[in-house]
């Protein structure tokens, strides 16, 4: 309940209060023995009278209550008009000199409630005034103390809750990178079935007039090849046997369309199987070439693709430049560099030379 929560810390506040008072009570006393152990007032002390040690045991508590509230209130009003992030400096200064006034009007305050009960008219001893003066000393700096231990706690707090505030601010700023990587991910992604669906269908509606019998086998690569691309669309990372079953069906359709034009090599070792690489990424680099090289019968467009020592995919393919300029949407190596910066920080590495073109895939692990 509510009400029973705050009840609870109250009391807490209020037993956290009265230990900080009975320790102020036990520090200034043992201050005052330790600067001075051969006062007078220490020599007949446990001679007295019990009430009498009493009465001035009450009268100090009373004292190291006053000087208690009366600290952490001056440090709280400080707080607000002058923190000690503006003006550090200027902050202590001003502490301190509020901390021994309100020191000496509070023991004035209850010296002149004392001399109007108890006048005796005695001239006090030099010794006496000595020790009047040593309380006012210590009572100053034990005020001093409360301040700077309520201004520690205080500092703290405020040092402890702009971690959290700036760990939770960095928490959320990677929530909202990632939410805005995969945003662009998916984007990234989702360019790719306009490029890989225009060129298919074109095939298509003319084998449908020349040979029906391949057109329905290359319909049914085309919509495993679709599949492949419908069902791997939310995965960022795909592993190589799976990509190179999804190349098998789509060298298929090119070939359809290229015959022997084309000459793709792959030479992938099972144990490279498990690694991984962004989806589609093969079929973009096949396009890629195909469509800004020559191929002929002659002088076919050879295309190779294998791995090097288990780090990098190598797809080459030899350079023969059409001699026209074909407009571009600009996806294929712009897409796959992309993809790769919000999926890792290896980035792909293109060669290219006066015969070959090399691009050197990193392979990365499925996670």
């Amino acid at each position: 309940m509510p009400g029973y929560s705050f009840l609870k810390i109250l009391n807490r506040y209020r037993y956290f209060r009265l230990f900080a008072i009975l320790l102020v009570f036990i520090v200034l006393y043992l201050l005052n023995f330790l600067i001075n152990p051969f006062s007078a007032y220490w020599k007949d002390y446990f001679d007295k009278d019990i009430w009498v040690n009493a009465t001035d045991w009450m009268a100090t508590l009373v004292f190291c209550a006053l000087i208690c509230e009366a600290s952490v209130f001056a440090a709280r009003i400080l707080d607000k008009r002058l923190p000690w992030t503006e003006s550090p400096f200027k902050r202590f200064a001003l502490q301190i000199t509020v901390q021994i006034l309100m020191v000496v009007i509070i023991i004035y305050g209850i010296f002149s409630i004392c001399s109007i009960f108890f006048t005796d008219n005695k001239t006090l001893s030099l010794e006496e005034q000595l020790d009047i003066w040593q309380f006012i000393y210590v009572c100053i700096l034990v005020s001093i103390l409360i301040s700077a231990t309520h201004t520690g706690n205080f500092l703290l707090v405020k040092w402890k809750n702009s971690m959290l505030e700036a760990s939770a601010l960095k928490l959320k700023t990677a929530e909202l990178k990632e939410i805005a990587m995969q945003a662009e991910l998916q984007s990234l992604k989702l360019q790719l079935d306009p490029h890989f669906m225009f060129n298919n269908f074109s095939t298509l509606s003319e084998l449908i007039s020349e040979d029906q019998g391949k057109a329905s086998l290359f319909l049914e690569n085309l919509s495993r090849v679709y599949r492949y691309m419908i069902v791997n669309l939310h995965k960022n990372i795909i592993s190589l046997e799976e990509e190179l079953k999804f190349v098998q069906s789509y060298i298929y359709l090119i070939k359809i369309r290229h015959g022997e034009n084309l000459h793709i090599q792959i030479d992938i070792p099972a144990s490279g199987y498990e690694k991984g690489i962004p989806p589609i990424t093969l079929q973009l680099l096949i396009e890629n070439a195909i469509k800004h090289n020559m191929a002929t019968r002659k002088s076919p467009l050879r295309i190779h693709i294998y791995m090097e020592e288990e780090e990098h995919l190598i797809i080459r393919n030899n350079l023969q430049k059409i001699s026209y300029i074909l407009p571009t949407t600009q996806l294929g190596l712009k897409n796959i560099e992309s993809r790769y910066k919000i999926l890792s920080k290896k980035i792909p590495l293109i060669q290219k030379d006066e015969t070959d073109f090399t691009v050197y895939l990193p392979l990365l692990s499925i996670v």
